[in-house]
């Protein structure tokens, strides 16, 4: 069972790596949604799927029901496995932004402290992703800004397999 932590927080991530993560280039974030999913209408499930370009920096942002599976299935990708997962989930009435990031276990590139420290100084920038790519939500839906972000970062190594909440999608709002 993963490690829960009740609040990471990122300024203390800055001071002990040393470094502040750049944030997002809106111009780079590409969004699209699958078919029958409207941009403006909040339904559960909602799901996206965040790829990238290793070239040009450009982020893939798919937004639909589900996962946009043949995003993630080239072999590039799946041998990677640096995409990110995310759903909105509803709980006793209350949202939740659950996004998922895979540390380590079976075929993927890279050992699991290397991958989990890339995914923790990458987060903020999917983070704010998430929030600018699917801003008309946010929009509409205010208090869904006020929901708790929970990441799951899933590892076959217990000491990276965590649970971690990482604020709200309001700290993610690129201005």
């Amino acid at each position: 069972m993963a490690n829960f932590i009740e609040n990471y927080d990122n300024n203390k991530r800055d001071q002990i790596i040393g470094i502040t993560m750049p944030h997002l280039t809106v111009k780079k974030v590409h969004t699209r949604y699958l078919q029958g999913t409207k941009h403006d209408i909040l339904e559960i499930p909602r799901c996206y799927t965040l790829t990238h370009s290793d070239s040009t920096g450009d982020l893939f942002l798919t937004i639909g029901p589900n996962y946009e599976r043949q995003q993630i299935s080239g072999l590039y990708t799946r041998l990677m496995r640096d995409e990110v997962l995310a759903e909105w989930k509803i709980d006793s009435d209350k949202p939740s932004l659950n996004v998922f990031c895979h540390i380590s276990g079976g075929l993927v590139f890279g050992r699991a402290g290397w991958r989990n420290t890339l995914f923790r100084n990458e987060l903020p920038l999917v983070l704010e992703t998430f929030r600018y790519g699917d801003k008309a939500i946010y929009d509409n839906y205010p208090k869904l800004d006020e929901s708790p972000i929970i990441i799951y970062f899933q590892s076959s190594n217990k000491k990276y397999d965590r649970i971690e909440k990482w604020g709200i999608p309001a700290d993610y709002k690129i201005s």
